[in-house]
């Protein structure tokens, strides 16, 4: 983890300095305090310039405005302490209730811990459990769907901090069908969907919101440019219309799509609704009714049930299932003649 990702569980630490009004903790103390609390992880210990950064950053920062001053002891040395004996920049108090909840959202997040990708969640566990003393659980009781062996998790904590500080990033990018590009991205929203990690922005090239998977992605750095502030679109009902990440061209209407099951797999498709649409249609066992703009992770989810399902409408979807599934029992076809040859 780098010394930036540890900042907020400095600023802790040094926050229980500057608000302890028994010890005056000279420059070379606190740096040994933070050093001893981070612990021996390698890339996790500051340095002295690095300390006198973070002082000048809790003093600067908006959120916290803290009153560090610096206090004169013998000789030329001084220590530093809150001038306010009753500042801290957690002065907010939690309820019973919130600790309890906040106990059980440490436990989960811990499951997370030691995967490389996640070094946002090693800050901010080990940032909860210094501030309120407490622990994650040890006893794996909880299991969360992830796959450590994705490409392009390495790029997950770095693409996270951009969104949030509105850092654009130059992106080196391998398409689907194997062309690299060069991008260069504004990032306003991560999302996960079927296992994989998207991020979505406006690309600075075309002027307009794309959609980059992380595991498609080469190489990212910072980009030297000013960030674009999306003013257009609100993530909290931007995927409304459709499954997955993909939206597709401004000319792809919203359709009514009938999906017929099987009686076995009818329930499971009730108690897990494909989408939020999702209705039952009436006078019909087992037909159900989405409305979705269609996009590729449509195809993928109705292939995902076969051979339990049937598109019904629209006709137009109908054809186009039936003719990959042709295509792909020639695969089989294929195969399977191959295989006659050699005998």
């Amino acid at each position: 983890m780098s010394t930036n990702n540890n900042a907020s569980l400095r600023y802790l630490i040094l926050d229980r300095c500057f608000s302890n009004t028994h010890h005056q903790y000279t420059i070379d103390e606190l740096l040994d305090i933070v050093n001893e609390k981070l612990g021996d992880k390698e890339g996790r210990s500051i340095n002295i310039r690095q300390l006198r950064k973070d002082i000048q950053d809790m003093r600067d920062r908006v959120m916290y405005d803290a009153p560090i001053k610096a206090y004169p002891l013998e000789g030329r040395k001084c220590y530093y302490r809150y001038s306010d004996p009753n500042f801290s920049i957690f002065n907010n108090e939690l309820s019973s209730e919130e600790i309890e909840n906040l106990q059980t959202t440490i436990k989960m997040l811990g499951k997370y811990r030691g995967i490389p990708a996640n070094a946002w969640i090693e800050e901010v566990v080990s940032s909860l459990e210094y501030r309120f003393g407490i622990k994650a659980n040890s006893e794996n009781l909880i299991s969360f769907e992830q796959n450590e062996q994705l490409n392009g998790l390495e790029y997950l904590s770095t693409i996270i901090d951009a969104t949030i500080n509105h850092q654009p990033l130059n992106i080196d990018y391998c398409t689907f069908k194997g062309n690299k590009i060069k991008m260069v991205i504004h990032p306003y929203y991560v999302k996960q969907y079927n296992g994989r990690w998207f991020l979505l922005g406006l690309d600075n090239g075309h002027d307009r919101i794309t959609n980059v998977a992380l595991d498609r992605i080469q190489h990212i750095n910072n980009a030297n440019v000013v960030f674009k502030k999306n003013d257009s679109v609100d993530f909290e009902t931007y995927f409304d219309d459709i499954i997955g990440v993909t939206i597709p061209g401004k000319n792809i209407k919203k359709e009514s799509i009938i999906l017929r099951f099987t009686k076995e797999r009818f329930p499971y498709v009730v108690s897990k609704p494909i989408h939020q649409s999702q209705r039952i249609v009436e006078g019909k066992d087992c037909d159900v009714e989405i409305k979705v703009k269609p996009n590729r992770e449509l195809y993928q989810q109705i292939f995902s049930f076969i051979p339990d399902v049937e598109v019904i409408l629209p006709q137009w979807l109908r054809d186009e299932i039936i003719e990959k599934m042709k295509e792909n029992l020639k695969r089989y076809l294929s195969v399977q003649n191959e295989c006659t040859i050699i005998k």
